[in-house]
């Protein structure tokens, strides 16, 4: 099967450390200059730089503010964020927090509002993607070495069917040429590509024994790693491997048997690719707990587009209940972060970054960017609220 990637050895020597931030595109001074031209604007007409900021110019002046001074424009601002396809309760939950913030305050320029919004958005947004525990993936790797096994990384997310109406013949003819998907596999490899890059030896299991063209797809990603970083670059080890045992098989099987492989071949990393399947697929969805439960991984990650939006968030509750529901342990593995795709097709509608995060309570680990193997990116606060402005 054709990769997206053709082995450029200029990506190499990238993405050592952790990952990068995303960029942000706009510095403090430049809302400094959208401020100062949203007061040169005539009452009744919007600057296409100034965004939401706009919206509060009514509250400039000498009185203390009340709470019926900002309805107008918090019911305005919580329109905006919905737009940028922010869950309702959690625009609602951010507009409170302005609220409470501006709420007394006197507000006698239009650079104090809208100071005064930006860091109350900004510290509402800080909590709200905060993680309930910190990932350093790297550390934990290097921890998981010193006890002489493989850190374990399970990727699992939905398949998205657009055609769920067409008779069976076809519907399978569309699973055999639909390449794309929602990234799981393509972010996959450019975790493995940054794991590599960080002297991580790392073994792909293709437990995706489904989805026609998976193997090939993940043995392609393998032979442009090993290109990219080939042995004589490592002391003659091989970098990348994958373990495959072709379609229809028991995935929990061979993702065990990857496993030990790694733990016998001392392969500081297994990333276990798994089949997309639907959150409401009772079949599918015990399968995957199944491998989960047996070989318990260190991280579980859902892998979920950025585009989408808000369906998203109805995904990813469905998908962790299904995994709670399926599993008979009293305290079930379910999901542990999230890799976002295709992000960068989003341009500023990042609500659904903040409303997965804000529903699971787990962070979004990695953000896709691109087609390439460093198109890998760490979500920011920063970045969050520069596009929420917008």
């Amino acid at each position: 099967m054709k990769s997206h990637f053709t082995p450029d050895t200029e990506i190499v020597g990238q993405m050592k450390g952790v990952i990068k931030d995303l960029e942000v595109e706009s510095s403090d001074e430049d809302y400094e200059d959208e401020e100062e031209e949203e007061i040169q604007q005539k009452p009744n007409k919007t600057s296409s730089k100034g965004g939401m900021f706009s919206i509060f110019k009514g509250l400039v002046g000498s009185k203390s503010l009340t709470e019926n001074d900002m309805k107008p424009a918090l019911e305005k601002m919580k329109d905006h964020l919905i737009a940028k396809n922010v869950a309702a309760d959690i625009a609602i939950k951010l507009c409170d927090s302005v609220a409470a913030k501006l709420e007394g305050k006197v507000l006698g320029t239009f650079d104090s509002v809208a100071t005064t919004v930006k860091n109350t958005l900004t510290e509402s947004l800080v909590q709200i993607l905060s993680p309930k525990r910190r990932v350093d993936i790297l550390r934990d790797c290097m921890e998981a070495q010193k006890q002489n096994r493989p850190y374990i990384m399970s990727f699992c997310g939905v398949t998205i069917l657009y055609f769920i109406h067409l008779h069976y013949i076809t519907l399978k003819l569309f699973f055999l040429f639909k390449v794309n998907g929602v990234g799981k596999s393509t972010n996959l490899a450019k975790i493995c590509f940054w794991l590599i890059e960080n002297n991580m030896r790392v073994l792909i299991a293709a437990c995706d024994t489904f989805r026609a063209g998976a193997v090939e797809q993940l043995r392609t990603h393998m032979k442009h790693l090993n290109a990219l970083h080939p042995p004589e670059k490592h002391g003659g080890r091989q970098m990348v491997q994958l373990y495959e045992k072709g379609y229809g098989k028991d995935a929990a099987g061979i993702a065990m048997e990857a496993i030990k492989f790694a733990r016998d071949s001392k392969i500081d990393v297994v990333l276990i690719d798994t089949a997309g399947r639907m959150q409401d697929n009772e079949p599918l969805m015990r399968a995957l707990t199944k491998l989960i439960k047996v070989n318990e991984p260190d991280l579980v990650l859902f892998v979920g587009e950025a585009l989408v939006g808000n369906e998203a968030v109805d995904q990813l509750v469905k998908f962790n209940q299904a995994l709670a529901d399926y599993s008979s342990s009293s305290n079930p593995h379910i999901i542990d972060g999230i890799v976002l795709t295709k992000f960068d097709t989003i341009d500023d509608k990042v609500g659904a970054a903040i409303s997965m995060t804000y529903i699971t309570g787990q962070p979004i680990v990695f953000v896709g960017t691109g087609q390439t193997y460093t198109d890998l990116k760490a979500l920011n606060t920063k970045a969050v609220v520069h596009a929420l402005m917008k």
